[in-house]
């Protein structure tokens, strides 16, 4: 989906905007973020949520010259699930 820069000291939100090109009549019902890797002072959750068209979520640390993949997994009203990456590379700024 998306490659982006973020600094270890830096708490920065993200979004997966699904209504672009993909909803149509369906909503979102249910999301979830994973992070990997899964390591110690590595890349966090802080928080995450959701609207009918769009998720969020809001991450924090993470070591430097470390890359993390951040995936969002949703389903949708009809109960079909899909999931989206964005590759995050961690740098002093």
């Amino acid at each position: 989906m998306g490659y982006y820069l973020k600094d270890p000291q830096s708490r920065l939100d993200y979004h997966m905007d699904w209504a672009a090109e993909y909803l149509g009549q369906e909503s979102l019902s249910t999301s979830s973020w994973n992070i990997d890797p899964h390591e110690s002072g590595g890349l966090e959750v802080v928080d995450s949520g959701h609207d009918p068209a769009r998720a969020f979520v809001i991450v924090s640390g993470g070591i430097a010259g470390h890359v993390y993949t951040l995936t969002n997994r949703v389903t949708l009203n009809s109960g079909i699930a899909d999931e989206r990456t964005i590759t995050i590379r961690v740098e002093a700024r």
